[in-house]
């Protein structure tokens, strides 16, 4: 368990990548992390489209506010929303209970990723139309995030976080 507390801990944003690719087995294993994510009533109401086109990671860094390290990662993961997929169960309710099954699997596969020894960043910053419209996403999915993946070509410091005893409310705020 401490090994897992280490990577959670120490888990940092990375925005540079070296040009080395990812092998196919490990993005799998990214991708099954972030599916082993919960989801409201086991639903799984997400879905995760893989870019490693040159040219469409560049389109989708300008998207992105031109967030232009996006670009530079090996391989680049937008992870979507699937809202019927909750809305069968959960009615319109299940559009919120998507985003949350969608942003609960980006959450593991930065995790998994910092374990395996990549680096990544959570990206929330973009058009969403104008990633939906590069990426094909049908009308009934949302992007929530892109995830830029890669062998880290930096170590930045650990960000501060704010005391455990400030955001935490015992019984009642």
């Amino acid at each position: 368990m401490t090994d897992c507390l280490d990577v959670i801990f120490n888990r940092v944003s990375i925005r540079k990548f070296r040009k080395e690719k990812v092998p196919d087995d490990i993005l799998l294993e990214i991708l099954k992390a972030g599916n082993s994510a919960p989801s409201a009533g086991n639903l799984q109401a997400r879905d995760f489209i893989v870019v490693r086109d040159e040219k469409m990671k560049v389109e989708i860094a300008k998207a992105s506010l031109n967030q232009m390290f996006i670009a530079e990662a090996p391989v680049v993961i937008v992870v979507c929303a699937n809202y019927p997929r909750s809305m069968r169960v959960y009615g319109e309710r299940g559009k919120f209970y998507a985003e949350q099954d969608a942003t609960a699997a980006v959450e593991n596969m930065l995790i998994a990723a910092t374990a395996l020894g990549l680096g990544c960043v959570w990206v929330g910053a973009f058009h969403e139309e104008l990633i939906s419209s590069l990426l094909g996403i049908p009308d009934h999915a949302r992007p929530v995030a892109i995830i830029p993946i890669g062998y880290p070509d930096e170590k930045p410091e650990k960000r501060r976080r704010y005391p455990i005893q400030e955001l935490t409310h015992w019984e009642k705020w």
